[in-house]
């Protein structure tokens, strides 16, 4: 019976893996984009209800203009590869909303959100163009899907720990899951969201190229954001590689980008 339910398993991780076209990586995807879109689309919409959404200013005229190219770029790049269809249930929008915090966010199906904070580290279109190439580039890789699906399995193997200590004492049982937590979070869930971070930095910097940016300017960028200073987690302890990292990894991934963008048209000096 046991052997029947691993082999089940195997079996429903097998079938719910599927092929990113942007990473060309199977990926985990146990919950389907027609409920995760659903989910998004309706948490977006609450909280633009919930949040001050600026319009008709020239910074929110550049979040739209800007989010419009890196549409486009994702557009043309997975037509060119032979997903023309990637796209066809993303309902794409572009918002400016009031926040001072340095941040913005892309949710699955298009949805994107960039914070007031964030223009004055952006510093035009560039600037702006390195972050929401990078937060598509986290919706296009189905990176919220895979976050989701890791969950599940984490949440599988404390059942198991549970299981497997459940004829042992309270404290036994205690110590076993939090070690557990700690060990599934900093082995597992950790890296897992820094090799995230990394595909979003090289397929945002894909983005920003093919739309026309030059991805040089995602190294300025990083190092302005480096320079807003706080503190910060050593990288085994954080869902983000250190500044250090990324920047370098950057800076090895530009040549890439150019290149792609290079067979769109798109040259830089």
């Amino acid at each position: 019976m046991k052997k029947v339910i691993t082999l089940c398993a195997i079996a429903a991780l097998v079938l719910s893996c599927a092929t990113n076209p942007f990473t060309g990586k199977k990926t985990m995807a146990f919950v389907p984009d027609s409920s995760l879109f659903a989910s998004s689309f309706q948490q977006y919409s609450t909280f633009i209800k919930e949040n001050k959404v600026v319009t008709g200013t020239s910074d929110a005229q550049m979040v739209h203009r800007v989010g419009e190219k890196i549409k486009g770029a994702a557009e043309q790049w997975l037509k060119s590869n032979g997903y023309a269809n990637y796209l066809k249930d993303y309902k794409w929008e572009y918002k400016l909303v009031q926040d001072n915090a340095v941040n913005a966010w892309c949710m699955p199906g298009g949805k994107i959100v960039v914070y007031t904070g964030l223009m004055k580290v952006a510093q035009g279109e560039a600037g702006l163009a390195t972050v929401m190439g990078h937060e598509v580039a986290h919706a296009l890789a189905n990176h919220g899907q895979q976050r989701m699906s890791a969950s599940v399995l984490q949440q599988l193997g404390a059942i198991g720990v549970t299981a497997a200590t459940g004829n042992s004492s309270a404290e036994t049982q205690q110590k076993a899951m939090a070690a557990y937590g700690a060990g599934s979070n900093i082995a597992g869930m950790m890296p897992f969201s820094r090799k995230h971070e990394s595909e979003a930095d090289r397929i945002g910097l894909i983005l920003m190229a093919v739309a026309g940016y030059n991805p040089d300017n995602a190294l300025s960028f990083w190092q302005r954001m480096s320079a807003q200073g706080g503190s910060k987690a050593p990288e085994m302890l954080s869902t983000h590689p250190s500044d250090q990292t990324r920047i370098a990894n950057i800076q090895k991934l530009i040549p890439e980008a150019k290149a792609e963008a290079k067979k769109f048209g798109k040259s830089f000096k």
